[in-house]
């Protein structure tokens, strides 16, 4: 019989490749993770794990072992199962009256900034005795620790589809989605520069910035920064690249480049640093995500609500871009 710690610990070694990392991250002993795999593979009674034969190779996964074409199928399954014990135990919990329940949460990193805060402060006022939980995650990551029951809520962002940018598969699929906030991008130009007072609007377009040196973001931003400029009929000249957008805002203010960023994660002090409206608008959509088994439970409602109070917030307190340097907030 299929047990659910064996389940875990099948899982956690698919994640981090080896018996050790598994141990760790578990916490638990290296032969406690290996007697798990045994028993699971007992019940299944065929292999699931295999030693990774590329270990030390170039190009290899850095993996020690990997799962056996029947090891992946269960680890698939496995997910599945482990999200709805969790659901279930939260509804049990709550039935009982011993909690409100536990939430977990994975956000990228402006989100974390510019929402979370707030949104946990409003949680814990309302409901002190919820546990909470949250790591930094980038979309992709989040919406597959989402999937995998490894967090209840993931805060996620995606680009409008562009024309002519090529097929895209939809990676929310079956996931409930409660749209937060509509970011729009703004440009970054240094102190100084022949585009900074120029644009006494306070706009300018893609297409103005063809022969600028870029500073560009995560993979998904990077990619949506190529499309957006093969639209204007260019490719972009990316110097540098950093998912920070503080280190962002400081490399442009030192004149190494010009930056799209996101308004929400203009929340500190950019100094000198020209912020400028893209025209046309361009924007990106905010979600909070969860999978449907989480959606009724009373914790992941709560934080919901908490982070659609604090998205409501920061859209009404956005900055208005003006003539002037701006103050990011």
């Amino acid at each position: 019989m299929l047990e659910p710690r064996q389940l875990r610990v099948l899982r956690a070694v698919a994640q981090t490749g080896s018996f050790a990392a598994a141990a760790r991250a578990l916490d638990c002993t290296q032969p406690a993770v290996r007697r798990q795999i045994a028993a699971l593979e007992n019940s299944a009674r065929t292999p699931l794990v295999v030693r990774n034969p590329n270990t030390g190779s170039a190009g290899n996964t850095g993996k020690e072992i990997r799962l056996t074409e029947a090891g992946e199928i269960l680890n698939g399954y496995a997910g599945r199962i482990l999200t709805r014990l969790h659901a279930a135990e939260e509804e049990m919990a709550y039935i009982k009256g011993t909690r409100l329940g536990r939430v977990r949460l994975a956000s990228f990193l402006s989100g974390m900034s510019a929402l979370v805060p707030t949104a946990l402060a409003g949680l814990r006022a309302g409901h002190p005795d919820t546990d909470v939980t949250f790591a930094e995650a980038a979309p992709p990551r989040a919406v597959e620790m989402l999937r995998g029951g490894d967090c209840d809520i993931a805060l996620a962002f995606r680009y409008p589809k562009l024309a002519g940018a090529g097929p895209g598969a939809d990676d929310w699929a079956g996931l409930v989605t409660r749209l937060l906030l509509t970011d729009r991008l703004l440009v970054a130009v240094p102190p100084g520069h022949r585009l900074a007072e120029a644009a006494d609007s306070g706009e300018i377009t893609l297409a103005e910035l063809a022969d600028e040196p870029w500073i560009a973001g995560c993979t998904q931003c990077h990619s949506h920064l190529a499309d957006l400029c093969a639209a204007e009929g260019f490719a972009p000249r990316i110097d540098m690249v950093t998912d920070d957008h503080l280190t962002a805002i400081a490399l442009v203010r030192a004149g190494l480049g010009v930056a799209v960023l996101p308004e929400i994660a203009l929340t500190a002090e950019t100094g000198a640093v020209r912020l400028l409206r893209l025209v046309p608008a361009v924007h990106r959509e905010i979600v909070a995500l969860t999978l449907p088994e989480y959606e009724a439970l009373p914790a992941v409602r709560a934080l919901l609500a908490q982070l659609t109070t604090a998205a409501d917030a920061q859209a009404a307190g956005l900055p208005t871009l003006s003539t002037a340097p701006q103050r990011g907030r």
